[in-house]
């Protein structure tokens, strides 16, 4: 008996043939298009939030008055930063800027005095936290008031919820350049405030080196005694801990007293219900009495062998 003859055919052709044979069987299967990438990402948009399609452009007023307007401001601020370099450091003496042993850096005393503060809650993710922001009965200080909810948004995604924070704007030099607070010749954070008796997060957001280090804040506890008397809190600077997105971090390193950005206050205790902050006025004060450099334990990079 003898075996049919096979022909070897080229590889080529081999695998035209299988496409082929793969038509004839299966006609109407497609193969699946690949995914293909985004060039430019755009913004994280939560679930549940409508997509708008506009261009990055299109919210900016190119108004030709408000361009008149952010010359006037800047060229203003340009002129004072000059000004103040022939008085001294920022705008005092030397002898009067060496001596200093308190400064008032937030006092509200009128509604101007707010537009430096922004409010934020987990309203914007989907919670039912509401936080407002307004001046007190005779206009000398700042209330902050509103309600918590923990109750997470139903998107999902997002497990926890509950918080309100208010936040200090950033300091800006003439168009648009960066400054920061320096408070290298204070060593204590001095508040002037009445609560309800709910405990706050004092965050203080300084200048980082690198990019993924902005989420970097410095926290200490703010204790609230409730009722109708005032309360000053002095709180060294040695005492805030560095945290990264609400978690302390292992490697702990002083606060950058020289390039300070912002402070703010946040909410998040869990307890449902109303609150309200009043605040008389933020300062720095300079306590000869305290020594201390750091209230936490500092890991050697490179140990002596």
């Amino acid at each position: 008996m003898s075996l049919p003859k096979m022909t070897r055919l080229p590889s080529v052709r081999l695998l035209s043939s299988i496409h082929q044979h793969h038509q004839m069987l299966f006609p109407s299967i497609t193969p699946l298009p690949a995914p293909r990438r985004a060039v430019s990402q755009g913004e994280y948009r939560r679930p549940g939030k409508p997509k708008e399609d506009k261009f990055p452009w299109q919210p900016i007023n190119f108004g030709f008055s408000k361009g008149v307007e952010g010359i006037k401001k800047h060229f203003t601020l340009l002129k004072k930063e000059f000004s103040e370099r022939w008085v001294g450091p920022e705008g005092k003496p030397i002898l009067e800027h060496m001596l200093e042993q308190n400064r008032v850096m937030w006092e509200f005393r009128g509604p101007e005095s707010l537009d430096q503060w922004t409010v934020s809650s987990d309203h914007e993710i989907g919670g039912q936290s509401e936080a407002y922001l307004k001046l007190g009965k005779n206009n000398n200080t700042c209330f902050l008031y509103g309600t918590l909810s923990s109750t997470p948004p139903k998107d999902g995604e997002t497990r926890y919820s509950g918080y309100c924070t208010m936040r200090s704007k950033r300091p800006q030099a003439s168009f648009d350049r960066k400054k920061h607070h320096d408070w290298s010749s204070f060593n204590t954070l001095h508040l002037r405030v009445r609560g309800d008796g709910r405990p706050w997060m004092i965050n203080i957001g300084a200048e980082t080196y690198f990019s993924h280090q902005k989420d970097d804040m410095y926290n200490y506890f703010l204790y609230t005694r409730g009722g109708p008397y005032w309360q000053d809190v002095q709180i060294p600077f040695s005492k805030f801990f560095l945290t990264n997105r609400g978690r302390v971090q292992d490697d702990q390193h002083p606060l950058w007293l020289d390039k300070v950005n912002t402070i703010g206050f946040t909410l998040g205790d869990k307890a449902d219900g109303p609150f309200q902050l009043e605040i008389d006025f933020i300062a720095v004060s300079k306590d000869y009495a305290h020594t201390e450099e750091f209230a936490y334990e500092l890991y050697k990079k490179n140990p002596n062998v």
